[in-house]
């Protein structure tokens, strides 16, 4: 008898086990370049300890961090064949998605992060759209930096940019003969092989942030940076729907709003980090290059935006940029560039 009853209690365990509400915890993968042990790094893992403790195991976040997963156009390759199932991504990796995220690749469109975080926060509704018309649910919007010139050589005019091999990522192969066109240099490169075209000479010039090209020693290779900050460096976290769709409602919810913590953490963090990266490279010999003529780079730079329309940029999302930054700039106080 007692033997009986001892069946009937492990009967009864193994029934409680395999009862319907105890499921799994979902493990999402999530794939980034941003170096670990940096801000980014720092957040993502934060994020994904509130995920955990907020949803009581149910969901976790696994991170590979560095480009270990691959470059963007890799990652984005695995996520939709289910290897990876969330990444954050520049918008070299967004745009691999969805062409509408190269809108924030153009040069001198956006005067402040004030102004920047305008056209972001119109536009996010429309662009989440797209993702997930694509199979993608936008969770949150990633900021790194402004983008300078980083260079072998010092830039101070149009002319010299043209005069150095100009890094763009592999994979943007359009980009490449946007470049040729207009007398430049374009080398195209993955992100992992960097530092190694930098050490190299494939490429000299390198479009990038401080504080990225602090985190990953860029500068030592770059002692050169244009003072002029051409464009923000957007990135957003997006997880494939078919991962999504794993988590129940209620989970979902949580996620969002500490994805949304994540979003705020980095807007208010990165501007005053990227400042004081660029001190830190100027005490270990990096140099700011004045430009000669702002003038001509703006020309440069808005000949170069109406070429993009279309060629590069969807027309839909070009125009609805500049729309809604005409609309800040309609209504704004003055507002100083980075």
């Amino acid at each position: 008898m007692k033997r009986i009853g001892l069946l009937v209690v492990l009967l009864l365990l193994t029934l409680g086990l395999a009862a319907p509400g105890a499921k799994a915890a979902t493990v999402i993968k999530l794939a980034t370049l941003v170096p670990d042990g940096s801000v980014w790094d720092k957040a993502l893992k934060e994020m994904g300890s509130d995920w955990k403790e907020r949803t009581d195991g149910r969901v976790t976040l696994r991170i590979y961090p560095g480009g270990v997963a691959g470059d963007e156009p890799d990652v984005v390759r695995k996520m939709r064949i289910g290897q990876i199932h969330a990444a954050s991504l520049t918008v070299t990796g967004l745009s691999e998605i969805e062409p509408a995220f190269k809108v924030f690749t153009i040069p001198l469109f956006y005067d402040s992060y004030d102004e920047l975080l305008f056209v972001l926060e119109a536009m996010e509704p429309y662009l989440a759209a797209k993702l997930q018309e694509r199979g993608f649910v936008f969770l949150h919007w990633g900021h790194a930096g402004w983008v300078h010139l980083f260079s072998k050589n010092p830039i101070r005019q149009v002319a010299d940019l043209k005069q150095q091999k100009l890094f763009v990522w592999a994979g943007q192969d359009e980009m490449v003969q946007w470049w040729k066109r207009r007398d430049f240099k374009p080398v195209a490169l993955a992100a992992t092989d960097i530092m190694t075209g930098l050490q190299t000479g494939m490429i000299e010039v390198l479009p990038t942030t401080p504080l990225a090209a602090l985190n990953l020693q860029w500068f030592r290779q770059t002692p050169y940076m244009n003072e002029l900050g051409l464009a923000p460096l957007i990135g957003a976290t997006v997880v494939t729907e078919k991962a999504w769709k794993k988590i129940s409602a209620e989970d979902q919810k949580v996620l969002l709003a500490v994805a949304q913590q994540t979003e705020e953490q980095l807007e208010k963090g990165i501007p005053q980090q990227d400042r004081e990266a660029v001190e830190a490279m100027a005490k270990r010999g990096l140099e700011v290059v004045p430009v000669t003529d702002d003038t001509e780079w703006r020309e440069s730079a808005a000949e170069f935006a109406d070429t993009m329309r279309e060629a590069i940029v969807p027309a839909e999302a070009f125009d609805r940029a500049l729309a809604e930054r005409a609309r800040f700039r309609e209504n704004r106080a003055d507002k100083v560039s980075p």
